[in-house]
């Protein structure tokens, strides 16, 4: 009973996003699939010990990414030993869904059924996003456009449903979510900074402890403030790799923010513009969306620090 619930809420989402969201109108996440584990994929995502640009992988398709993903967890944990021991830090995660980007029927998995609902209609629109615009070579682009969509595609999805107390509550955690980015931003720097000085490596090597020390401490009163466990924050194993991952899915956010805050909440046009940024080359494309960015996160820095 509980899972057809499920399913209908997914069916309902499915035509939210068609109808008012603009998005794909196929039979992705119209079937679903019981894969019998905990997650569809592991990805590993690896950096430089000294650096912050992630390792790429290239495929058909898809073209150039900064993860790569296995079917087994044993394989992904087997390439992340070989690539810590070439020196590289590194991170596996687990992921509960994917996009093929249209090329199939998606299906929904058992996977993503962990989740609360506002959580699984999230995902559903952020999917769905990758296969109305993909860049190849660009997971910082993709990544983050689709997370825009996801979080104005939920704000008008709650509001549709009539559940200001669930729509509050969503906004609080995103808020939250900002502040927490605006000081792994500021790490970011400073940690560039670091990695660029003259020094000899054990000197950047313990600059750069005390910096993601300095990170974890910063983000962990953050929640206490806000009333949240920073329990699991405490316990992550801050490194390049860890950072390199949430920038692909955070770092031109508040660029597609600014985006839909100039285009009025019309997606049509927000659309057109994504699009046209899409069709520049990366470096002209990386240029606008810092200029787009800048106003957000110089807000965003503001409200975190007070």
């Amino acid at each position: 009973a509980e899972l057809r619930q499920r399913l209908r809420l997914v069916q309902a989402a499915r035509r939210f996003s068609v109808d008012q969201l603009g998005l794909p109108d196929n039979e992705s996440y119209a079937s679903f699939a019981d894969i019998e584990r905990e997650f569809v994929v592991w990805n590993v995502v690896a950096a430089p010990e000294f650096s912050l640009e992630p390792k790429r992988w290239c495929f058909p398709v898809a073209g150039c990414v900064s993860y790569r993903g296995y079917f087994s967890e044993d394989a992904a944990a087997k390439s992340a030993r070989r690539l810590g021991n070439r020196g590289f830090d590194v991170l596996v995660g687990g992921v509960s869904a994917y996009s093929t980007l249209g090329k199939f029927d998606d299906p929904l998995l058992s996977s993503m059924m962990r989740w609360d609902d506002v959580r699984l209609v999230g995902v559903l629109f952020h999917e769905l996003a990758h296969q109305a615009l993909y860049v190849r070579d660009d997971s910082g682009f993709n990544e983050s456009f689709a997370t825009a969509v996801e979080e104005f595609g939920l704000e008008r999805w709650l509001v549709s449903q009539g559940k200001p107390e669930a729509l509050e509550s969503y906004r609080q955690r995103r808020t939250l979510r900002e502040q927490m980015m605006a000081y792994v931003a500021d790490a970011r720097i400073d940690l560039r900074n670091i990695y660029a000085l003259g020094v000899e490596a054990a000197a950047k090597r313990d600059r750069k402890a005390a910096r993601l020390a300095r990170l974890k401490t910063d983000v962990a009163e953050l929640l206490r403030r806000a009333g949240q466990s920073d329990a699991a924050w405490l316990e992550l194993d801050l490194n390049n790799a860890r950072l390199v991952s949430m920038n692909v899915y955070q770092g031109h956010l508040p660029a597609f923010r600014t985006l839909l805050e100039r285009c009025e909440g019309d997606l049509r046009c927000f659309y057109e513009e994504a699009t046209a940024l899409s069709e520049l080359e990366k470096p002209a494309r990386d240029s606008e969306l810092d200029a787009l960015a800048r106003s957000n996160l110089a807000d965003v820095v503001g409200s975190a620090h007070h």
